[in-house]
């Protein structure tokens, strides 16, 4: 691959709702750049950045892919993201790594989740940003009224680049705005010329926005459409690629990749408009002491390289994606990562063609790349010099909300699945794996539904360890509302020493405080030297409850009274005493079961509080409070019950079409209500009774 200099470098992360056609159209760009021989298709599973068997199999992307192409003396890496919700992680890496985004929208649909969620991530992380306009073949498309939907949705910023020539069937090509100039398609030649004059009122119109909201990016051109001056074309090209390196705009084209309609205009517009490296400037490191430096796209610079993405490859195992912020990575370097605390050695450097991998010399400041078989790296690390060791900040992953209960379908998986959960952890940042103490399951947490299927293929196929699933138990536990005095006695007489101990214990509750033992032995009637047993006993029983078998918590035993035999005795009796003493005294304490509360925090566009609100009181929760965050989305903060939140994550997202998100953090334990806890006894009951059978 021909070296390349960063300020001809285009670096575009593509995002946009799902089905939207971002595969397709990077498919047909690769291929009209000649960067791909064989144009691929992803319905039929053949599209060159679809290439994980699951995605293959769904006909819809689920990881990001990077492949780049060349256009003239420019390099465009495009990294293709997911549109689905359940892989919001992926499209994160792809903005880390990105100087721009692509953002689709189907010119037959309407401004959907996902198409908002790119918006967002490019505001957050203030990448400028050109729409495109996707399928505009496609029946009922109409690429005017689209732009509208995004102009009613995002502002008047949302600019118009390109007009469409006809719609759906009769589509055959556009106007550029900027230079006035018609390209239309007959098969597939194409032919310039003058604007149409069924369209010359939609081109001036349109011609007008794209001036007046690219127009703060220049007082002159400003100052001369307040005056209803002419502004030339090339004087507006210079204002427009301003306005968008400045994220004053966000210009719109249209396109029917299928038909090769805008392609080419496409990567042009991506070359013309959007910024290199050098445009976007410093990026801001942090240095061992956490103050900020400002690190320019410099390939002579110290080197610094950022990790947007790990994954395991079948083939050369763990595959490490960056991007090179400032300086040139050589193959078999040595390079430092601040985070872990380690060096690691660089093997061949790799640029990447989707599923395909080039070795290269090296690569500069501005440039994507891969490396295999670093052994510390994980996604979101930062490697530098030694000399100079800076970090970039951590990517803002969500936290999973959706968990399943995972066990091993062989023996010989139960083997595997350790080492494979935490491969596929250091894949994917937004999943989870912990074993849940109160009920000893290992729960597989991720952002939803879809990605624990996928999850559950990849632990089979990449790492060989096929698992089941199945909803978690709740972590309930068990506490005591009211105070005994109990007596244990275990006596058992054998050929040789018997066992002989005896306690009177006090069992009263203890808020707050877990499990507490004390005693206030008089006269020795219990030796010093049988507390610790007495106290084991204690916990013994703590740990399984006498309602539902959950651990017992915030009760305080006592040691008052007991009795000891000179030669029988020993901790082991006076344990048995205790649990003996311990599991009548719970029971007779007023025992209820407690149940997790979560405090829940949920954002949703204003529209959908009307639902949320209703389905919360279905869900038993108490709403603590509402709040604006801005861009119409509202955040409400509620207090709901573990067990209700089960399937919330897909439920939330399915009524409100997927814009909704929550997080949620155990808040304390309270009561369960006696008609619910009577449901968990029962279930109790019945799974003892099979057990024992």
């Amino acid at each position: 691959m021909k070296h390349v200099e960063p300020n001809r470098l285009r670096n575009v992360v593509l995002a946009g709702h799902a089905g939207s056609g971002k595969t397709t159209l990077a498919e047909h760009m690769l291929h009209a750049a000649g960067a791909i021989s064989r144009l691929g298709r992803v319905d039929d599973g053949t599209a060159s950045l679809d290439f994980e068997p699951e995605e293959q199999k769904r006909h819809l992307s689920l990881d990001l892919a990077v492949a780049s192409l060349d256009r003239g003396e420019h390099r465009i890496t495009l990294v293709d993201t997911p549109g689905y919700a359940d892989f919001v992680g992926e499209v994160i890496q792809g903005f880390a790594a990105a100087d721009a985004a692509l953002i689709s929208m189907d010119a037959s649909g309407s401004v959907e989740a996902g198409t908002e969620k790119a918006v967002r991530f490019g505001r957050q992380t203030g990448l400028p940003a050109l729409f495109v306009l996707t399928r505009c073949e496609r029946e009922n498309a109409d690429p005017g009224a689209a732009l509208d939907r995004l102009r009613d949705s995002f502002g008047q910023k949302i600019a118009p680049l390109q007009v469409a020539i006809g719609a759906a069937d009769s589509l055959r090509g556009y106007v550029d705005l900027v230079h006035r100039v018609a390209y239309t398609w007959q098969g597939e030649s194409v032919s310039e010329g003058p604007v149409p004059a069924e369209l010359a009122d939609e081109v001036a119109s349109r011609r007008e926005q794209l001036i007046e909201a690219a127009s703060e990016a220049s007082d002159d051109v400003m100052t001369k459409y307040l005056e209803g001056e002419e502004i030339g074309d090339d004087e507006l090209e210079v204002c427009v690629r301003d306005a968008v390196r400045r994220s004053l705009i966000a210009p719109v084209v249209v396109t029917s990749a299928v038909r090769g309609i805008g392609v080419a205009g496409l990567m042009d517009a991506i070359i013309q408009y959007l910024p290199s490296p050098v445009d976007r400037g410093a990026v801001t490191a942090l240095d061992p002491n956490g103050r900020p430096v400002q690190v320019d796209p410099d390939p002579a610079a110290p080197l610094l390289l950022h990790v947007f993405r790990t994954t395991a490859d079948p083939f050369v195992g763990r595959l490490t994606f960056f991007r090179v912020l400032a300086g040139t990575i050589r193959s078999h370097d040595h390079v430092w990562n601040q985070v872990r605390g380690e060096e690691e050695r660089i093997g061949q450097v790799l640029v990447l063609h989707g599923k395909e991998q080039e070795a290269v010399g090296e690569l500069g400041a501005g440039e994507v790349g891969a490396v295999a078989k670093l052994t510390a790296t994980l996604t979101g690390d930062t490697l530098s010099s030694r000399e100079r060791p800076l970090t970039m900040p951590p990517l803002p992953f969500p936290e999973p909300t959706l968990a399943v209960a995972i066990e091993p379908q062989t023996k010989a998986d139960m083997d595997k699945m350790g080492q494979a959960l935490g491969r596929l952890v250091e894949e994917s940042p937004t999943v989870r794996v912990e074993r849940q103490a109160e009920t000893g399951e290992q729960l597989l947490w991720a952002v939803g539904e879809n990605q624990i299927q996928v999850l559950v293929e990849v632990l089979r196929r990449k790492f060989g360890a096929a698992v089941i699933t199945k909803p978690p138990r709740i972590p309930y536990r068990e506490t005591i509302r009211g105070r005994t005095q109990v007596e244990g006695r275990h006596k058992k007489q054998t050929g040789g020493h018997g066992q002989f101990g005896h306690v009177w214990l006090e069992i009263e509750p203890n808020p707050g405080a877990g499990v507490e033992f004390t005693e206030k032995v008089v006269g020795g009637v219990v030796p010093k030297q049988f507390f610790p047993g007495v106290e084991k006993g204690v916990r013994d029983v703590a740990s399984k409850g006498p309602i539902a078998g959950y651990p017992v918590v915030d009760f305080k035993a006592t040691l008052y009274d007991g009795s000891f035999h000179p030669v029988d005795s020993d901790e082991l009796s006076f344990r048995l005493a205790s649990s003996m003493a311990t599991r009548k005294g719970l029971q007779d304490a007023g025992p209820v079961l407690l149940e997790p509360i979560m405090d829940v925090v949920i954002r949703v566009p204003e529209e959908f509080m009307g639902d949320v609100n209703r389905d919360l009181n279905t869900r038993r929760g108490r709403v603590l409070g509402m709040d604006s965050e801005g861009d119409g989305i509202q955040v409400v903060r509620a207090q709901v019950p573990q067990s209700e939140l089960a399937t919330y994550a897909t439920e939330l997202r399915a009524f409100t079409a997927g814009r909704g998100t929550f997080s949620a953090t155990l808040d304390h334990y309270e009561e369960v209500p006696a008609h619910i806890a009577q449901k968990v006894i029962e279930a109790h009951k019945k799974e003892e009774a099979a057990a024992a059978h």
